[in-house]
């Protein structure tokens, strides 16, 4: 349940449906090592933690850990695709995540505009997920400013292996997870399959509400093959192909949006084992998206489109090597590089006239970002340990422009040429670990890291609603020096983990009120009452601070019960920009966050995992304005197995129907989360 402050993945003591961890942690240093050995925070789920916890998406599930959060409160299952940011530790959440999350050590965060594709990312196929917060920026580079979220997926079994979940539930709710494995001659297929869908849930409150709200339904479908093939001299090759599309309705008729996804992956390992090992991987991928966009009236009776964002073709392709010598007396230093190049360009057409749109916008650019990092573990004293990394890299940004014509007549209308830039980032990185006795663990970790602004923040405009965000190609890099200090202490059936954490965000990207209507503004236009005028400006320092707690109590081999709670304390201390930011907290970030959850074997055949969070109120807007209310969620998976092969599970998600706001404008109109929602599901092995 909680992103420990301390890595108790050395122990029995997890949190958040947390079963014991793997005996090694691949994300922290991007090689494998032994939990007890990392001085950064580390929560790790394995499969059956993931499958166990009541919920239907993985983002979902890892909020398990109150110091994972979305950037909106809602999860994938209903937030629109561009603000499914990522924060960990409330370190400054936006629509483009400052951590960064992989899938299988590549990105999985999206080339144009930074968010993260959870839906891409079929539950049953998933082996673990590592959370790493405040760590891992000199290990991966950029966007890993507040830490890394690692998905690793099913290994071959090695035999012949089958698994299908098949599901159904409440508003139309079905899906389908299939997953084989086939040993052909000395290599193994293996072919995961996702089918998903759902009706939809209403997504303005009751009292908002109006005609023009329609559930918000979605649908989306998966299927990646694998092969992997032994080369000799221990080298082994893995061949990765997968293909993903989804179509969402967002909450009226007209607003929809649709992406499509290819990804093609070839990765080498090295003879596992001895004093040497070493990892390769290549990826390319190219997709497409589109989205409509519109305004809807005071009575929520009637929209007026806004634009449409008729493609938004990007492409990615990258490779890395990793190499990691063991040394005599228990340490080791592993290095690499890695390189990724990232292209993309919205097209779309805006300024709906007299049942038209009259203007057409295409902006985009490159970007490019290379590094090579190291990192050296050794043993200082008897139970002492210590770690230095650090990483240097280069960002190119080039191509960017943003071109907008009359669609009648071709005239140019604006026409703005980035003329490109480059800069180099150093991220150190350095770590304590004091094994005191066998029940105590001290921790002591610092870091510091970059994130360039995507393609979508410095050249892409848009409006939501009454409210424009122009964007702003002179956008700086930001910069956060991250610290943290942690103890674990374990006491019979009992493991406590406490961190104290600060940041210092320099340079932060945040969507900065600069107008309010009615009127009209030289940057905006026209502006409607109710609307505001805002741009992604630089503020000049934000601190994040606070402390996690975490415990895990097995009073019986049956039952462990987690608890966890995050203090985050946000605030502008320079913002010259806007000096009226200044001593206002972060949107979207409440002061606290607590989870409570158990799992409990009632008996041979029967599990129940029930989960309760609590969220405190935080403001939905940069001027602490709109403040969303705190909330109360209980959740609660149950499963039933039958036999070896066969279990039926239940999930209740919002079990007492919590209202669970996710958003609130001037105008009074707030959005709310998922209400309950029940789902059946049977579970096949052979």
């Amino acid at each position: 349940m909680v992103g420990l402050a301390a890595a108790l993945v050395a122990g029995p003591a997890l949190h958040a449906q947390a079963v014991p961890l793997e005996p090694v942690v691949v994300t922290a240093a991007r090689a494998p090592e032994p939990p007890e050995q990392i001085a950064f925070s580390v929560t790790a789920l394995d499969a059956s933690a993931l499958r166990a916890a009541p919920a239907l998406t993985v983002d979902d599930a890892l909020r398990a850990d109150p110091g994972f959060s979305l950037f909106r409160r809602n999860d994938s299952l209903t937030a629109n695709p561009t603000t499914q940011g990522v924060s960990l530790r409330g370190l400054g959440p936006s629509g483009a995540s400052r951590s960064l999350v992989l899938l299988d050590g590549v990105p999985l965060n999206d080339p144009f505009g930074g968010w993260v594709a959870w839906s891409l990312v079929p539950r049953a196929a998933l082996e673990r997920a590592e959370i790493v917060p405040g760590g891992g920026a000199a290990a991966w580079g950029n966007a890993a400013l507040a830490g890394v979220i690692q998905l690793l997926t099913d290994e071959p079994a090695g035999t012949r292996y089958g698994r299908l979940d098949a599901q159904a539930g409440d508003f139309g709710t079905r899906e389908a997870d299939l997953a084989l494995d086939e040993p052909v001659g000395s290599g193994t297929l293996q072919i995961f399959g996702n089918d998903f869908s759902t009706d939809g849930v209403r997504l303005v409150a009751p009292e908002s509400r109006g005609p023009i709200d329609v559930p918000a339904s979605s649908r989306h479908r998966s299927l990646e093959a694998r092969w992997r093939q032994a080369l000799g001299s221990g080298l082994e090759a893995t061949l990765t192909v997968r293909n993903f599309e989804e179509h969402r309705n967002n909450g009226t008729p007209f607003q929809q949006n649709g992406s499509r996804q290819h990804f093609a992956s070839v990765d080498l390992a090295g003879p596992p084992g001895g004093e040497f090992a070493w990892s390769a991987v290549a990826y390319a991928q190219s997709q497409a998206f589109a989205q409509t966009f519109s305004s809807v009236n005071a009575a929520r009776t009637a929209e007026t489109p806004a634009s449409i964002q008729f493609a938004v073709p990007s492409t990615a392709a990258g490779a890395s090597w990793t190499g990691a010598w063991s040394l005599p007396g228990g340490g080791r230093t592993s290095f690499g590089g890695d390189v990724r190049e990232v292209r993309g360009e919205t097209r779309e057409d805006y300024s709906f006239v007299n049942g038209a749109f009259a203007d057409q916008r295409f902006a985009g650019g490159q970007q490019v970002i290379a590094g090579l990092f190291a990192n050296h573990e050794a043993t200082l004293l008897p139970g002492l340990r210590a770690e230095i990394g650090a990483r240097l890299d280069e960002a190119r940004n080039s191509d960017g422009h943003r071109r907008e014509t009359v669609m009648a007549t071709g005239v140019l209308l604006r026409n703005d040429l980035d003329p490109g830039r480059s800069e180099w980032n150093l991220s150190p990185s350095a770590g304590l670990v004091w094994q005191a006795d066998e029940s105590l663990r001290l921790r002591a970790a610092a870091q510091r890291g970059f994130r360039v602004p995507t393609l979508n923040e410095l050249y892409r405009p848009f409006r939501q609603g009454a409210n424009i965000t122009e964007a702003n190609p002179n956008l700086k890099t930001e910069h956060a020096t991250s610290g943290e200090l942690g103890a674990d202490w374990r006491q019979g059936t009992l493991d406590f983990s406490l961190a104290g954490f600060w940041n210092d965000l320099r340079n932060a990207v945040d969507n900065v009120t600069l107008a309010t209507g009615p009127g009209s503004f030289p940057l905006f236009g026209t502006i409607a009452a109710g609307g505001s005028g805002l741009q992604r400006l630089n503020l000049d320092e934000v601190r994040v601070a606070g402390a996690e707690l975490a415990a895990t109590w097995h009073p019986a081999e049956t039952m462990t019960v987690t608890a966890g709670y995050l203090y985050d304390d946000t605030d502008v201390l320079r913002a010259s920009v806007a000096p009226a930011l200044v001593g206002r907290q972060l949107a979207e970030v409440p002061r606290g966050t607590a989870t409570l959850g158990a799992s409990w074997a009632a008996c041979h055949s029967i599990t129940l995992t029930p989960r309760v969070r609590w969220i405190g109120s935080q403001f939905d807007d940069d001027q602490n304005q709109l403040r969303l209310a705190a909330a109360v969620v209980a959740d609660l998976g149950a499963e039933l197995r039958l036999t070896r092969q066969v279990s039926l599970f239940l999930t209740v998600e919002n079990l007492g129907n919590a209202r669970v706001e996710t958003a609130r404008s001037s105008t009074g109109v707030v959005n709310v989360g998922t209400p309950r929602l029940a789902t059946g599901s049977v579970h096949c092995q052979w």
